[in-house]
């Protein structure tokens, strides 16, 4: 790898907010977190610079199981119901 161009390669805390759930890893967002000020003291009793996201594992509907399957044989079915099935082989 060449020296100087890439960014700078660290810990970091991922906190979602709005799932009160965050997790330490190493990041090279860590740069950015850092410049912003924000730290947050983790579990080890060492402070690290900290970025807030929207979405992750623990408020993803996906993740959460909380997703909804479409339906997509019932729609198919009621819109050929409303507007006639289509002759012919297209």
């Amino acid at each position: 790898m060449k020296p100087g161009i890439h960014p700078p390669y660290g810990p970091v805390v991922f906190r979602d907010r709005a799932a009160g759930f965050a997790f330490l890893t190493r990041s090279t967002a860590a740069a950015a977190a850092t410049a912003s000020g924000r730290t947050i003291e983790w579990e080890d009793g060492n402070t690290y610079p900290v970025v807030d996201v929207e979405i992750s594992s623990a408020s993803h509907p996906f993740y959460t199981g909380t997703a909804r399957v479409l339906d997509t044989a019932g729609r198919v079915e009621r819109f050929e119901r409303r507007y006639g099935k289509r002759e012919g082989g297209r």
